[in-house]
C-alpha cells in the first residue's frame, strides 16, 4: 500500500501538534513507523487519505458498536444539528438519553452527563470522597481511567506502551492518596483494606480490562471487590468507558453480574461523538451540586448533538439487539487468530469477552500488568503491520483490546484471519 499523503500530512503535523497526534494512543509508539491518517469511515470499514480501505478492528476505541455511519445515528445527528449545535441550557434530549441508560443499566438509578470518559472518572473519584468524606482511591495497575492526575499511575494504555506510567507533571501530592494494587489480587486488596479500610473512599477497576489487552477478573477478585468494599464502607466504581453497552446491554456488570455502586462511561454513550456520563445509586448522586455539595459542572455537557447521537445509538441496540451476532463474529475471529498463531509456531494467548479480544504475543494470558508486561512487543509490531499491509486496521499496541462492530461480516472476518495467517508466518 502507499501511504504518501499520509506521510506528507503527518510531516506537517508534527510541526503542529505535540508528536502529530492529539492523543497519543493515535501514534504509533508502540509498532513503530507513522501513522496512517483517515479521511473517512463506514459499516465496518476506513479509508485513508491515500484511497486506501481497511478492515476496522478500532471502531474509533470502542464506541462504533454499530459500525460507522450507521444509517439511523447520522439521520439523528443531522436533525440536531437542524436545531442548534449548542444551547448550554437545559433539552428534552438529555431526559431522554438518561432514561435510556438507567433503563439498560439498572445500577444507575441517577446519572450525569459529561464530555468525555476522563470527566467520568474524574467526577466520579471526586463523588466517591465526597460521599464518604474520606480520601483515599484504590485502583489497579493496568487499568486505565483516563488522564486524572490521581489515577495516572501505573496506568496501561498508550502510557505503557510509551513507558511512561508515571507523567511528569504529575505531583506527589496528587497521588498520595491512590494505592495501587495489581488486578486479580484477592489478598493484595485484603491487605490494602486491612491497613487502611476507614480511609478508603472507593475502589475503580475496569471490570473487563482493555487498557492492558484484554483481561479478564476472577470470579474471587470480582466477589473480592465488592464484599471488602462494602464491609468497610467504600464505594465500588465500575469503569465501563469501554465496556459499557458492547460486552451485553447492561455492560460488563450485566455480563459479570457485578453491582457496582457507581458506574463511568465513555463515548458510546453519544454513538462515538465526544461524551461521557457517571451514574450510580440515587443517594450517592444527589450528593452533586446543585442538588449536593460535591462540584462539578461543564459547559457542553449533554450536548445535544452527542445526545442526539448517544439516543439513537441506544435505541437501536434494543430493538435490534446485535450481541448474540457479535458474539458469533467475534469467537469466529478468535479462533482463526488462535489458529493461525498455532500454525505459525508463535507463542501466543488469547482472550475474549463478547466482542473484545487480544491476541497476546504471550504463551502466558495475563491476568495482571506484570503478566502483560512479558508480551513480545517486537513480534506484535511485526504482525501489526503485517495486517496493516493487507488492508486490516488493528490497535497499535499490544496493549489494547480489539472490537468487532455489527457491521462486520463472516467475510470480512474471514478476510483478517487470512491476512493475519500471512502475518504470522512472516520471518
Amino acid at each position: 500500500m502507499l501511504h504518501d499523503q499520509s506521510h506528507a500530512i503527518f510531516s506537517r503535523a508534527q510541526q503542529l501538534i505535540p508528536g502529530g497526534v492529539n492523543s497519543p494512543a493515535r501514534a504509533f509508539g508502540g509498532v513503530g513507523g507513522e501513522p496512517v491518517v483517515f479521511e473517512r469511515a463506514a459499516g465496518a470499514y476506513l479509508f485513508d487519505v491515500d484511497g486506501n480501505r481497511y478492515i476496522d478492528y478500532v471502531g474509533a476505541w470502542g464506541p462504533m458498536i454499530l459500525g460507522h455511519q450507521h444509517p439511523v445515528v447520522v439521520e439523528a445527528v443531522k436533525k440536531a444539528a437542524d436545531r442548534g449545535f449548542s444551547f448550554g441550557a437545559p433539552t428534552r434530549a438529555e431526559n431522554e438519553l438518561a432514561e435510556l441508560i438507567s433503563a439498560c443499566v439498572p445500577s444507575i438509578e441517577m446519572v450525569r452527563l459529561v464530555s468525555s470518559g476522563t470527566e467520568a472518572t474524574m467526577s466520579a473519584i471526586r463523588l466517591a470522597r465526597g460521599f464518604t468524606g474520606r480520601d483515599v482511591i484504590i485502583k489497579f495497575a493496568g487499568n486505565y481511567h483516563g488522564h486524572v492526575d490521581s489515577l495516572l499511575v501505573a496506568a496501561g494504555s498508550s502510557a505503557a506502551t510509551l513507558g511512561v506510567p508515571n507523567s511528569p507533571g504529575v505531583t506527589a501530592g496528587t497521588t498520595k492518596d491512590t494505592l495501587i494494587l495489581q488486578y486479580n489480587d484477592v489478598p493484595g486488596l485484603e491487605e490494602a483494606f486491612a491497613k487502611h479500610g476507614s480511609r478508603i473512599a472507593g475502589v475503580i477497576f475496569e471490570p473487563v480490562v482493555g487498557n492492558m489487552g484484554v483481561v479478564v477478573p476472577s470470579p474471587a477478585f470480582l466477589t473480592g471487590l465488592r464484599s471488602l468494599s462494602q464491609q468497610h464502607g467504600a464505594l465500588l466504581i465500575c469503569d465501563e468507558v469501554m465496556t459499557g453497552f458492547r460486552v451485553a446491554l447492561g455492560g460488563a456488570q450485566e455480563r459479570l453480574k457485578i453491582q457496582p455502586d457507581i458506574t463511568t462511561l465513555g463515548k458510546i454513550v453519544g454513538g462515538g461523538l465526544p461524551i461521557g456520563a457517571y451514574g450510580g445509586r440515587r443517594d450517592i448522586m444527589q450528593h452533586i451540586l446543585p442538588a449536593g455539595k460535591v462540584f462539578q459542572a461543564g459547559t457542553n455537557s449533554g450536548n445535544p448533538i452527542a445526545t442526539a447521537a448517544g439516543i439513537a445509538t441506544l435505541q437501536e441496540l434494543r430493538k435490534n439487539p446485535p450481541h448474540e451476532k457479535l458474539e458469533q463474529l467475534s469467537a469466529r475471529l478468535a479462533d482463526g487468530l488462535l489458529t493461525a498463531a498455532k500454525s505459525a509456531g508463535v507463542p501466543h494467548s488469547l482472550s475474549r469477552v463478547g466482542s473484545m479480544l487480544t491476541l497476546f504475543f504471550n504463551e502466558q494470558a495475563p491476568h495482571d500488568w506484570p503478566t502483560a508486561a512479558k508480551c513480545d512487543t517486537a513480534r506484535f509490531a511485526q504482525y501489526f503491520w503485517g495486517l496493516l499491509e493487507s488492508g486490516v486496521y488493528m490497535p497499535c499496541s499490544q496493549y489494547e483490546a480489539l472490537f468487532v462492530s455489527a457491521a462486520h461480516t463472516e467475510a470480512d472476518i474471514d478476510a483478517t484471519i487470512t491476512a493475519a495467517q500471512a502475518a504470522l508466518q512472516s520471518p
